[in-house]
């Protein structure tokens, strides 16, 4: 037996989903929706990763058996959810997503959360925490802190055992998975809407690009969304790209910015993880590149 059908079969008896990722990679191996033949699984309609993902020893049994598949983890089935703390892209002695997870900690007054962890492939960090009953998290990008991302429902992860560019994912230190913190879900969950704050009243913008700003935001993020397959990436980076400019110049928020290309980019189809990448090279790129406001 493999070593990745090994892992695989032991997330599944976790009751942990699991579905094939490219060997070697992080992007699904299963055909998305554009290219789906409706047959099959697909029969009565484009069935997703999501949904594909499995406990079934038998299926597992039969997907890994014809390749050196990767082990993707659909965390909203699972029942997870998944603090990722990332490395810098670049060499930059800039923290990295493990020290703004423990300069959050020290600002809420809360000790750091110890529970199940992975070591990524890339040298960060996965911590897997149950996810509250009732609660139905999605995915975010930045919410907690910079290089600090969430894999919920909609989003999956690298499973122990998979391997990029030589390097596995591996546990460290005990198994043991704690339910996530209730000040992290605070952070987390959107407002429930016999709770949220009415909304305030519509005000100009006050800065001066910011009404503009606005509107190239929607604009290019609907242009990221209907991205045609084999450009998606490419386009959703030169989006980002047209944005950035007004995240340097203080119009936009970057978390803003990131959850709603995150979002669009996922609704064309890309996998989460390198939609969150795309994003944050095309906005360090253009806050690194900007122009003054007054010369542009």
């Amino acid at each position: 037996m493999s070593a990745l059908l090994s892992a695989a079969l032991a997330a599944a008896e976790r009751d942990w989903p699991v579905f094939p990722l490219r060997p070697g990679g992080k992007r699904p191996a299963l055909h998305p929706e554009t290219r789906c033949p409706r047959t099959g699984a697909c029969a009565g309609g484009h069935v997703t990763w999501e949904r594909r993902a499995t406990t079934d020893p038998d299926r597992i049994r039969a997907a890994w058996t014809t390749g050196d598949w990767n082990i993707g983890l659909a965390t909203g089935p699972a029942r997870l959810v998944v603090v990722d703390l990332d490395k810098p892209k670049d060499e930059t002695d800039a923290p990295d997503g493990a020290a703004n997870l423990l300069a959050l900690c020290e600002r809420a007054g809360q000790p750091v959360p110890a529970t199940r962890t992975v070591r990524t492939a890339s040298g960060g960090t996965h911590l897997y925490f149950s996810a509250p009953d009732g609660a139905h998290l999605r995915n975010t990008a930045g919410a907690l802190g910079p290089l600090i991302d969430t894999r919920a429902h909609g989003g999956y992860v690298l499973a122990p055992g998979s391997v990029i560019n030589g390097n596995a994912y591996r546990v460290e230190g005990p198994a043991l998975i704690r339910p996530l913190p209730g000040w992290l879900l605070d952070r987390l969950a959107p407002p429930h809407p016999s709770t949220a704050p009415a909304p305030a009243p519509v005000v100009p913008l006050p800065r001066a690009g910011g009404r503009l700003a606005t509107v190239v935001l929607e604009r290019e993020t609907a242009k990221a969304r209907q991205a045609a397959e084999g450009s998606r990436n490419a386009t959703l980076l030169a989006c980002v790209r047209a944005v950035g400019r007004f995240v340097a110049w203080g119009d936009l928020d970057r978390t803003h910015v990131e959850t709603a290309f995150q979002a669009a980019g996922e609704a064309a189809g890309l996998p989460a993880a390198e939609v969150t990448a795309t994003i944050r090279s095309a906005l360090d790129w253009s806050i690194r590149t900007a122009r003054p406001r007054s010369a542009a």
